[in-house]
């Protein structure tokens, strides 16, 4: 049996700091996991210009209630889970994703938690582990299932190594260029296809 693990943002749903940033201006906000390999560099980073401006988990979810999943990806989810098991695994936060996991027809999601004080504001947030995607392949090994995986980031690419199968989908040329062993596709049809034929030499 063969789980598909797969990246959220970037990959099924826009990127949600990138819809902040938007919203608010705050162009610093725009950094994601393609710039900053270190998540957690990242977010004490994010974390310390969202209590500078004053902004607090209301704010971003108001963002989040805009956003919809990217063109093709509902479809594309709902033929790769007639084909296979599907795991989400996100860095995101289950306090941002369920809207867009409502629209995506409640996937499976392994992500992280925040801290919400009584005010609103995030206060911290907590990794359910460090480098929680390769190791949640890691588990799933153990239980004796195979994996192909898409991922867009730096921060997917221990979980596409991992793998039985590693696929990026839309990365950045600076993605592209520190991790040739991966092949590359730019659309769903593409991305389903390459799923199919990394199932193939699996299963062969």
């Amino acid at each position: 049996m063969i789980i598909a693990c797969l990246d959220l943002e970037g990959v099924l749903v826009p990127e949600i700091w990138i819809g902040v940033a938007e919203r608010t201006g705050i162009e610093e906000l725009r950094l994601t996991t393609r710039d900053i390999p270190d998540y957690d560099e990242l977010m004490t980073r994010r974390l310390g210009i969202l209590e500078k401006n004053d902004l607090g988990i209301a704010d971003i979810q108001e963002v989040i209630a805009g956003l919809t999943p990217m063109d093709g990806a509902r479809a594309f989810l709902d033929t790769l889970r007639e084909r296979m098991q599907v795991v989400i695994l996100s860095d995101t936060f289950y306090q941002f994703a369920k809207p867009l996991m409502r629209q995506l027809g409640w996937p499976t999601l392994f992500c992280h938690d925040l801290e919400i004080d009584g005010d609103g504001k995030i206060a911290d947030y907590h990794l359910r582990q460090q480098d929680p995607k390769r190791k949640a392949v890691i588990a799933f090994r153990s239980l004796n299932f195979q994996t192909i995986a898409a991922g867009d980031s730096y921060n997917d690419t221990t979980m596409l190594g991992e793998a039985d199968r590693g696929i990026l989908f839309r990365p950045p040329e600076n993605v592209i260029r520190e991790f040739p062993q991966f092949p590359v596709c730019q659309g769903y049809d593409e991305l389903a296809a390459a799923f199919d034929d990394a199932a193939k030499a699996i299963e062969a």
